[in-house]
């Protein structure tokens, strides 16, 4: 559905008041009453059978009796009859509604289908609708009060939505007094139409709002809401306060990967992926979004702690250390320069203790000698009053010094009467303030964490990506024969791994001691032997494990031992013999890999420690496919056994390069395979360097959706792939855009002739800047078609052309922009590549393509009539617009 239609949402000209009241004490009276209270200048409609007028407004007897085209109508009445009304306004053409009506799904079935009747109604005419069950919206920049809140908060560039109406309430009572301000305040309800998603795409467009703020119990539409959330945040912060972290959300499972990937670990690991910052307490939410919306992001996590008092100095410190951070540490020119004018006795170290007979001066010195230091990433202010001190002075020589400084500086006025005024100046020169240190420290360290993950979004990955083969039929012939609900032998899990190209240990099945032996004299001694059967998962828990095994006589006594053992333990399990493995003695490292998969994000990648202290340790990072070589990386990273895989004292590290190429063929595995509900390589065993798969496991439950829509992120779509020929008879792959391919983009880039930069950029650049590559390779399948069109018969990897369609939020209209090489133009090369875009558009549900191209370019004018592209003048001078339609009878041609 439309954003268009949000943004009549949030900038109503005409609301209608459905269920308005003259009686004090009814919603409908407060809702008619504050939005006349807030200074909304539109037009106002109750409407309501009982009354003629309402506050001296001509009151409607129904909703059919509005004018056609109201842009919003507010519904306060009783759920059971929403229905009908929100079919009136679909005939009347309502843009949207807020429905404050309780009784919805909260309530049981009979609500969630009167719910659903709702939706299908709405979307008959494309009306949008926030809530059921909610408090409606607030824009102070537009004097809108659409809410039974009485109060408006102040103007600012903040954004929230939340889901609970009671948080609501509370954080409204809590800005009013801590005078903090909104560019949109949202009660979003049941998010049976308008959801996360939505939001996060209309707030990320709009340039009043400088960070988005979201109070979460739950998802809808999980992958809207990532890609959504992986767009914006690179553009602005996105700051969550998620509740539910306790383990007792966690669903239960029969493997290691599953009992570790618990569900709020799913959502950190979906948060950390779009580059969402989570806090803990609301408390955090505002103390971050104040000092994101108000700072430069820092460069690093380098924090100056400049006080007049030596606890709070230390308090801030001790914060830094148990997060893991340490304050800056000062270099020889910063002290020798503060060294000048602070008395003999200061602290001489970070925290820079300037002591209690600081004047505003002494303050004012020191903070500039700290933003001259490339040493400090942030400063924190921190003052007590004391005998000599003199706050607001001091608030006023902070504002000075700061002037023309990119450092993000914040400051903890520690106090009440005394420095309230000192406060004021400080917040009305954008320097945030806080209560503690310990909170000033927290937002801050929020801060560094987001430009950590904003600094991951727009890292590139390698060139070199060594090819890696699949044997997808092979696998998929052992997954259809493992019944459904069913867990696969050990020796079909390994066979399906080695089938995705993992290093499997050699492994032979065993059912009868004398047979053990044969396998045994065969493979060669040391041996492992281990227990198989399908109804036990945890084989070491009933002594189904028996290790270096040396002769003939070590192989009966385990197939013995292990055979009454398992007996003892689980009397009517089914035995199907054991399995005998050569034996890896001392290996220097055991880690998990695995999987598991989430009911609403989908296959999740889990990598650990791995062996008999997996679940004790709980040292584990997770991860959403699709994932490639540097997302692998990032994912051993975030493991304490990463410190150990790149050697530790006299163990060699592991082939850190191998790992990252078997989390990638894991995640190709979970893409091309839905039904893997379950997967464990526990223990990979890592012996010299090298990584070998010494027991595994698979799960096989039924899925509702075919690949690739099971995923939250979209996959490499391999389906666009295709090979043309141009008209010089080269041979060429067409194929979607890759995050490696940033490098062949630059080659590409450093053969473009001067001209052909200033037609395609409509300016003239020397160089790709990180941020232009990273926008150029790192695809949202879901709403960009990008191809390359890459030289066949090239000794080296080379691309010839480039062509994009770069959707809007509703993916039903784009823009287009193609670029071809000079050595390669006039082959016909972009008039098929954008040619095929236009098909992989037309295929995901595009209507309208354009594109702006300069009137000079008469070679583009050329490629859009040849594709069918209607050509106009555009309203800015020395422009033309290309446009085409899609769909129906619209055939693209690209001959």
């Amino acid at each position: 559905m439309s954003q268009k239609n949000l943004h009549r949402l949030f900038n109503p000209r005409h609301i209608a008041v459905i269920g308005a009241s003259a009686q004090p004490g009814k919603i409908g009276n407060t809702l008619l009453k504050n939005l006349a209270a807030a200074g909304f200048s539109g037009t106002l409609l109750p409407v309501n059978p009982k009354y003629s007028t309402i506050n001296g407004l001509t009151c409607l007897p129904s909703v059919s009796d509005l004018e056609m085209g109201v842009d919003l109508a507010i519904i306060a009445t009783p759920i059971n009859s929403v229905v009908d009304i929100v079919s009136e306004c679909v005939e009347r053409k309502v843009g949207s509604a807020i429905i404050v009506s309780t009784g919805g799904k909260e309530v049981g079935e009979e609500g969630r289908e009167i719910e659903n009747t709702i939706l299908q109604v709405a979307r008959r005419g494309h009306l949008r609708i926030v809530g059921p069950n909610c408090m409606g919206i607030i824009r102070p920049g537009v004097h809108l009060n659409a809410s039974f809140a009485t109060e408006m908060p102040e103007l600012g560039n903040m954004a929230f939505v939340s889901q609970s109406g009671a948080i609501c309430s509370a954080i409204l009572d809590l800005a009013l007094k801590e005078h903090i301000g909104f560019s949109h305040f949202v009660s979003i309800g049941s998010m049976l139409d308008v959801n996360m998603g939505d939001m996060i795409d209309f707030l990320g467009n709009d340039p009043q709002v400088k960070s988005i703020l979201l109070y979460m119990e739950s998802l809808s539409n999980f992958r809207k809401f990532m890609s959504a959330a992986r767009s914006v945040s690179r553009i602005k912060p996105i700051i969550v306060l998620k509740s539910g972290r306790s383990a007792a959300g966690a669903r239960a499972s029969s493997s290691h990967t599953g009992a570790m990937a618990g569900e709020d670990a799913v959502y950190d690991a979906a948060f950390k992926r779009a580059g969402i910052v989570r806090v803990d307490t609301i408390e955090e939410l505002f103390d971050c979004a104040e000092l994101m919306a108000k700072q430069p992001l820092p460069r690093g996590s380098r924090l100056a702690i400049l006080t007049n008092s030596g606890g709070p100095g230390v308090m801030a410190t001790d914060t830094l250390a148990h997060f893991g951070h340490e304050p800056a540490i000062l270099d020889t020119a910063t002290i020798h320069d503060l060294d000048t004018f602070l008395p003999s006795f200061w602290s001489r170290s970070n925290p820079i203790d300037i002591l209690g007979d600081a004047t505003p001066e002494r303050f004012g010195k020191a903070l500039e000698i700290c933003l001259g230091s490339k040493n400090i990433d942030g400063i924190l202010v921190i003052l007590t009053p004391q005998v000599m001190t003199k706050p607001i002075a001091v608030a006023k020589m902070v504002v000075t010094a700061i002037k023309g400084h990119r450092h993000p500086i914040f400051a903890c006025w520690m106090g009440g009467k005394a420095i309230w005024q000192s406060l004021q100046i400080l917040n009305s020169a954008g320097i945030p303030t806080y209560e503690t240190p310990e909170r000033a420290v927290r937002a801050f360290l929020y801060m560094v964490e987001y430009s950590r993950g904003l600094e991951l979004l727009l890292e590139i990955p390698p060139k070199r990506i060594p090819f890696m083969a699949f044997d997808q039929a092979k696998a998929q012939k052992l997954i259809t024969a493992i019944p459904t609900g069913g867990v696969a032998s050990e020796m079909d899990s390994n066979a399906i791994l080695a089938a995705y190209g993992f290093p499997v240990m050699s492994t032979k099945v065993a059912t009868t001691e004398a047979k053990a032996i044969d396998i045994a004299r065969e493979l060669g001694y040391p041996l492992v032997m281990k227990l198989s059967s399908p109804d036990i998962t945890y084989k070491t828990d009933v002594g189904g494990v028996q290790l270096d095994l040396r002769c003939d006589t070590d192989v009966s006594e385990a197939y013995s031992h292990i055979m009454a053992s398992a007996n003892r333990h689980q009397p009517d399990a089914r035995l199907a013999g054991v399995m005998i493995q050569p034996y890896v003695a001392r290996p220097d490292y055991e880690i998990l890999l695995g999987a598991r998969r989430d009911a609403n994000f989908g296959p999740i990648i889990l990598f650990g420690m791995g062996g008999i202290y997996t679940e004790v340790l709980h040292d584990r990072a997770l991860g959403l496919p699709p994932m490639n070589r540097l997302l692998a990386r990032r994912l051993m990273q975030e493991t304490k056994a990463f410190t150990l895989l790149q050697g530790y004292r006299n163990r060699p590290n592991a082939d850190l390069e191998q790992l990252e190429e078997m989390i990638t063929r894991l995640s190709q595995l979970l893409i091309d395979f839905p039904e893997i509900a379950e997967l464990d390589m526990n223990p990979v065993l890592i012996k010299d360097g090298n990584a070998i798969v010494a027991n595994s496991r698979i799960l096989i439950s039924p899925v509702r959706v075919a690949s690739p829509l099971h995923l939250v992120i979209a996959p490499y779509p391999d389906e666009d792939e295709s090979h043309i020929i141009s008209t010089g008879g080269r041979r060429i792959l067409v194929r979607p855009v890759k995050p490696e391919d940033a490098h062949l983009i630059v080659d590409l880039f450093n053969v473009l002739s001067p001209k052909t930069i200033y037609h395609r950029f409509f300016g003239h650049i020397k160089e790709l800047q990180p941020e232009m590559l990273v926008r150029f390779t790192q695809i949202d399948y879901d709403r960009e078609v990008a191809l390359v069109a890459m030289d066949e018969d090239a000794d080296t990897d080379t691309i010839l052309g480039v062509a994009r369609i770069i959707g809007d939020a509703d993916g039903k209209t784009g823009e287009f922009a193609v670029l071809v090489g000079d050595a390669w133009q006039g082959e016909g090369i972009g008039a098929k590549l954008l040619g095929n875009c236009l098909k992989v558009a037309e295929k995901q549900g595009f209507k309208t393509v354009f594109g702006i191209a300069l009137q000079e370019n008469r070679g583009m004018s050329a490629l859009g009539r040849k594709l069918g592209f209607e050509i106009q003048h555009s309203s800015n001078a020395g422009e033309y617009e290309l446009t085409i339609q899609l769909g129906g009878n619209q055939t693209v041609s690209n001959d």
